[in-house]
């Protein structure tokens, strides 16, 4: 066993991991200075450098590698030892967890994802994380003993901005009141700590300050939301204290916060706390890391498995044309094959299919469309699966499986958030208010969607899910484009009863005035989604959505109801 070159490439891959992370931290430290500027371009394409960064920090350890040793020369006992050299290398290190992943992605690059073993991987993760023993190095905590007032002046004089308050007096009102609402008289006596995470965490348009308010009875989540004015100015947008809307902020449809912080198991740990709900991988992948979140949900996989028995089999609703879909129905997310074929009307390749999905990941999800996580050579047990399942995908997708004794390996498919499809919701719900809210957002989300410059294509009421919260999100992508790549027309206006069959057609046309044909079915819910959304039949509201995005424009959509954002009243600049 050669020990120096093990401590050398050990010492290769982690000094490439830091130079990652020092990269990051760069490029999430510069988001206050972008925020504050206003500069909402940079803001989209700072986040879509720091999700590219992971993979060329990766190619360039893999390469150090091969540079260092004859990779597939070396026996199962030089990668062993190689594994425990780094996890010793790891020690103190403050990002470990991460480091581990990245570790994980060397090994599964080197073997193709073949040797998914933890003697040779950090399947399990080396050490426990006990939560709370860095936890003075990520928050702030705020004296109680003084009045509401006095906290919030003490608050702004540690969270300061490099642009005036719009109105200073008026924010701090604001935010007294808003508090003295939401909390008794006795429940404000009570409070004994509020903790600030020491990080803004920036996305878009908005600033959040994320805490919580610590009384004997209860926790609630304490979050400041801050917007910067079109008059170069900042002011506080709301106060936010249910945990339903602190789940939507973090939601699984919205693309990753800029949070600086050299302890993220500390941050996520803290933010498990104010959301037991969340899932641990997606804490991770919101803070921007969404390699070790897919990390952290297999291991979550892996531990789900051995503690139910239930079968995969195909998830409910109508079959996909392009993606076979199957589900664990005890857990939370769905599993999504491309298919061998395609049906005659999708006029698609499967490198197309790939590109739809890396262009969402890219691109601000504007809460609308759903994150996926992108796997190779995921491995399940034959006997958890159901066999009508095993059958749907050896006729669908036999190019991606392969079968072992007791395992079935995907070579490729992607994960997502499970949702209930929007046409089973509309054909199981019988409140007439639900089935309005859910249409009037299948409008909202198609056009919100739009705003963030793409198309989605084929806008099936199938195609979109619903959250328990009950806002509409996107999940099927391999039709969509951006705006400036369809053409929309409006349809001839003739008594000629042959016009439309003489009517030129280009691959790129789209008439809108069709959508109400096929978006929803029934005549009922289409003359629904025509009275809330009318504009979306038609190619005038296109041309103007096109038109706006040419320009660069960048839209702003709150996560949280509109109902609990502050009146700005009249405008004037202090502190």
């Amino acid at each position: 066993m050669d020990v120096t070159l093990s401590k050398k490439v050990a010492y290769q891959i982690l000094s490439h991991f830091d130079k990652s992370y020092r990269w990051f931290t760069r490029i999430t430290r510069g988001a206050q200075s972008r925020f504050e500027q206003g500069q909402w371009k940079e803001i989209q394409l700072a986040s879509k450098e720091r999700i590219t960064i992971y993979e060329q920090s990766l190619s360039d350890a893999v390469a150090d590698v091969y540079h260092l040793t004859e990779v597939h020369k070396k026996n199962d006992e030089f990668w062993q030892e190689l594994k425990k050299t780094f996890a010793r290398q790891l020690e103190g290190h403050p990002q470990f967890e991460l480091a581990e992943t990245f570790y994980n992605s060397v090994i599964g690059r080197l073997f193709k994802h073949r040797k998914i073993d933890n003697s040779m991987m950090f399947v399990l993760p080396s050490r426990c994380f006990l939560p709370g023993q860095d936890r003075d190095k990520v928050i702030h905590s705020f004296d109680t003993t003084t009045t509401v007032r006095e906290m919030y002046v003490s608050i702004f004089k540690i969270y300061r901005y490099g642009i005036p308050f719009e109105d200073y007096e008026r924010d701090m009102q604001n935010l007294e009141e808003a508090l003295r609402k939401r909390l008794t008289t006795q429940q404000l006596a009570s409070v004994h700590t509020v903790e600030l995470l020491k990080p803004t965490f920036f996305r878009g348009k908005s600033a959040y300050l994320i805490g919580r308010i610590c009384m004997p009875e209860e926790t609630l989540p304490f979050v400041i939301s801050l917007q910067r004015s079109d008059e170069h100015t900042l002011f506080v947008d709301a106060l936010l204290t249910h945990r339903s809307d602190l789940s939507v902020i973090f939601g699984f449809a919205r693309s990753y916060f800029m949070a600086d912080t050299q302890n993220p198991a500390e941050v996520a740990a803290f933010l498990q706390e104010l959301l037991p709900n969340k899932k641990h991988f997606e804490l991770y992948m919101s803070l921007g890391h969404y390699k070790h979140g897919k990390t952290v949900f297999y291991r979550n996989f892996l531990d789900h498995m051995d503690t139910t028995d239930d079968h995969f089999e195909a998830a409910p609703g109508i079959r996909g044309l392009v993606m076979m879909v199957f589900h664990l129905p005890s857990y939370g997310v769905v599993f999504k094959i491309i298919k061998d074929e395609f049906a005659e009307s999708k006029k698609i390749t499967r490198e197309h299919v790939k590109d739809c999905y890396r262009l969402v990941k890219m691109s601000d999800r504007v809460g609308r469309m759903a994150d996926t996580h992108e796997y190779v050579n995921f491995r399940f047990p034959l006997a958890r699966i159901d066999p009508l399942l095993v059958e749907e995908l050896k006729e669908t997708c036999a190019s991606s499986l392969e079968f072992t004794e007791d395992e079935l390996v995907i070579k490729h498919l992607y994960i997502e958030r499970k949702m209930t499809p929007l046409n089973l919701y509309l054909q199981q719900e019988e409140d007439e208010d639900k089935i309005r809210s859910a249409l009037n957002e299948l409008g909202l989300c198609i056009k919100q969607i739009a705003m963030a410059n793409i198309f989605p294509g084929d806008m099936l009421h199938k195609n979109f899910g619903i959250t328990r919260h009950g806002r509409v999100i996107f999940y099927d992508y391999d039709e969509i484009c951006l705006m400036n790549e369809r053409h929309f027309r409006a349809l001839p206006k003739s008594d000629d009863p042959y016009a439309m069959d003489m009517l030129s057609v280009g691959p790129t046309d789209v008439f809108p005035e069709q959508f109400e044909h096929f978006i929803v079915g029934k005549r009922k819910l289409k003359d629904i989604l025509k009275s809330l959304h009318g504009d979306l039949m038609t190619p005038e509201y296109w041309h103007e959505v096109q038109m706006k995005c040419a320009r660069g424009d960048i839209q702003h959509f709150t996560p949280y109801n509109a109902n609990v954002r502050f009146n700005r009243g009249v405008k004037s600049i202090s502190k």
